[in-house]
């Protein structure tokens, strides 16, 4: 059992796993980019004028640019989870992918390492798209400021990479990842700050918010979107490298367990 959790041998090549799957995504980018973009931007439109017609600013902002800022953060994090397991799920268990590029001079290691540095850039994309519509509204106070955003979605990404990569390692069919986005990703998204300032949650709500890392990526985004700088970054910054890195670690010790043993 431990020998499948030996620390992570790293190595560039990756690379090729990731330009792999870039090839295959640019066949399908325009389609791809509109499904992902769709969903959140409906979301932050529809939202964002009709709730904030009604209500007056939150959090010295309009609702509009409030949740703008949320749902940046919130499309970041579907795009990671969606890719991490559906399109993983599919390359490593329905079309036997990830075995056969084993067959090539590669390891499980660079195979799983080059997953979650496609799957960041995939996300990267999502969350850089409804920043562009965000600047093209000029939901924003300062664009240099604004301009900080894109690491911090690169860092949200590799948070929710890793977490989505340990149950792509241990679900069985598709149907399992159900139990994570009702589970972890509908929480998340009610509780984290994306709709509504988590300071109106009640008090034990709001302590579980302060522990999962939508938040913290949230609470680096919105400050930035107003041209301010965030409160505790690096405290955000450790605790959203530690979900990524902490769930890459057992994602691949899983996964080695599920396809080498």
């Amino acid at each position: 059992m431990l020998k499948y959790f030996s620390l992570p041998i790293l190595s560039l090549r990756f690379v090729p796993v990731w330009r792999r799957n870039f090839l295959v995504w640019k066949k399908l980018a325009i389609p791809a980019i509109l499904g992902n973009l769709a969903d959140p931007a409906f979301y932050m439109l529809g939202l964002g004028y009709g709730l904030g017609a009604l209500l007056p600013q939150v959090g010295g902002m309009s609702y509009l640019a409030f949740l703008a800022s949320g749902t940046v953060c919130y499309s970041t994090m579907n795009s990671a989870s969606f890719e991490a397991l559906y399109s993983g799920f599919s390359r490593m268990h329905v079309q036997k992918t990830w075995e056969a590029i084993l067959n090539a001079p590669l390891t499980l290691d660079d195979v799983l390492l080059g997953e979650l540095a496609w799957t960041v850039s995939k996300s990267l994309l999502s969350g850089l798209a409804i920043l562009v519509i965000v600047w093209a509204m000029g939901l924003y106070d300062s664009f240099a400021m604004s301009l900080w955003v894109i690491p911090v979605i690169v860092l949200m990404g590799f948070c929710f990479t890793g977490m989505a990569l340990v149950m792509n390692a241990v679900s069985p069919n598709y149907d399992f990842f159900m139990y994570y986005f009702t589970l972890a990703i509908t929480p998340m998204v009610l509780l984290c700050g994306v709709f509504y300032p988590v300071d109106q949650l009640p008090a034990f709500l709001h302590a579980i918010s302060a522990w999962l890392p939508l938040t913290h990526g949230i609470e680096l985004v919105r400050p930035l979107m107003q041209g301010q700088t965030p409160e505790g970054i690096l405290r955000h910054v450790l605790v959203l490298l530690a979900y990524g890195s902490v769930g890459y670690y057992i994602a691949l010790g899983l996964t080695r367990r599920r396809l080498l043993k």
